[in-house]
């Protein structure tokens, strides 16, 4: 693996020369504490002071509502406008990693060519970050990235160290090589390794998820997915801003005059009452609480014999996102014996007085 310097001087010149020939997305602030992803025309917008986005790098990939294709009594026809060139640009370790675990999942045994040949057409600049106090990815061992990407930039005062993790980032160095220095200083490694140390002793939230597969298994019938389910609004909330969750529906929309539909497909949830729905009206997960452990054994569970990580990165979106704070880290300290302090606790002992 290669790295090289940039000064930060140099970064948006760089980044210029090399979204000629493609949407350039980056993360702008949109409220004082709300940032999300957006084509950048203007570079002044660019805000790379920031924890996380509200939706993840997948609405990229696979918008939340494209068309797969338009179909005939007699034929299909294939729709990739949703397709282009694309480079993503200040994406944080744990969007990184999620993206690793969307590519093994949708090549795991059939291949989604709606999701492959967006994620080939994508070029992915890492960024670093800095922990805020709902960040888990320490514990899910997200926070440091070794593959996903194809150049990723550590901040390191008035330089960036620029890590080149592919072909592709390589080229995109190539562009403009006198912008880059190749000649790290030992101070430079001192800069690197103390930033790192600060870093890591930044985090405040620490979760057992080693443990979590057998505490899923262990606690499956326990009351506490009663009391969840009792609290949960069912509004979807929690897998639209997770950026592994990648349940959708698939609808056929008659094109009025011609013998022929379009096939769209758009996100959904495992969470809402509609998705385990069946042809007769049965529901085999009508409970709040079933659809709940269904999720959370993806999170915690299941993913991990699969493909060898839990689904959840710990990006912190839902832990800022739900209501009623019903989260992973809620979920997962509940499984370990310990107390949280959450609406859906209060609620219960508000029941039961």
């Amino acid at each position: 693996m290669k790295i090289v310097k940039l000064k930060k001087t140099n970064l948006f010149l760089f980044l210029e020369i090399i979204s000629k020939e493609a949407d350039f997305w980056a993360p702008v602030k949109k409220s004082p504490d709300k940032h999300i992803f957006e084509v950048i025309e203007d570079f002044s917008k660019i805000n790379l002071d920031y924890t996380r986005t509200i939706l993840p790098p997948k609405k990229i990939m696979l918008p939340s509502d494209f068309n797969m294709f338009q179909a005939s009594n007699t034929k299909y026809t294939p729709d990739f406008s949703h397709v282009s060139k694309k480079i993503i640009f200040g994406i944080h370790p744990c969007d990184i990693h999620a993206l690793v675990i969307m590519d093994k999942f949708y090549s795991h045994e059939y291949n989604d060519p709606y999701y492959q040949k967006a994620r080939d057409n994508t070029l992915i600049l890492g960024h670093s970050c800095w922990p805020d106090e709902y960040c888990m990815c320490k514990s899910t061992h997200t926070h440091v990235v070794k593959e996903g990407y194809d150049l990723f930039f550590t901040d390191l005062e008035d330089t960036y160290v620029v890590w080149i993790g592919s072909s592709r980032g390589d080229d995109l160095i190539r562009l403009k090589p006198e912008l880059f220095d190749e000649d790290l200083t030992d101070k430079d490694i001192q800069n690197f390794s103390q930033r790192r140390e600060e870093r890591d002793k930044a985090f405040t939230n620490d979760i057992n998820f080693e443990a979590m597969p057998d505490l899923m298994e262990l606690k499956y019938q326990n009351l506490l997915w009663d009391k969840l389910g009792e609290a949960c609004l069912a509004c979807g909330s929690c897998t639209n801003v997770c950026p592994t969750c990648n349940c959708y529906n698939v609808e056929d929309k008659p094109i009025l005059g011609k013998n022929c539909s379009n096939i769209s497909r758009c996100w959904d949830s495992c969470t809402l009452e509609n998705y385990s729905g069946v042809a007769g009206g049965e529901n085999f997960r009508e409970k709040r609480s079933d659809r709940l452990k269904l999720f959370y054994t993806h999170k915690l569970q299941s993913y991990i014999s699969k493909y060898g990580k839990p689904a959840c990165v710990g990006c912190g979106r839902c832990v800022v996102t739900c209501p009623v704070d019903i989260n992973v880290y809620t979920v997962s300290k509940s499984l370990d014996n310990e107390e949280v302090d959450t609406f859906w606790n209060r609620l219960s002992k508000e029941v039961t007085k």
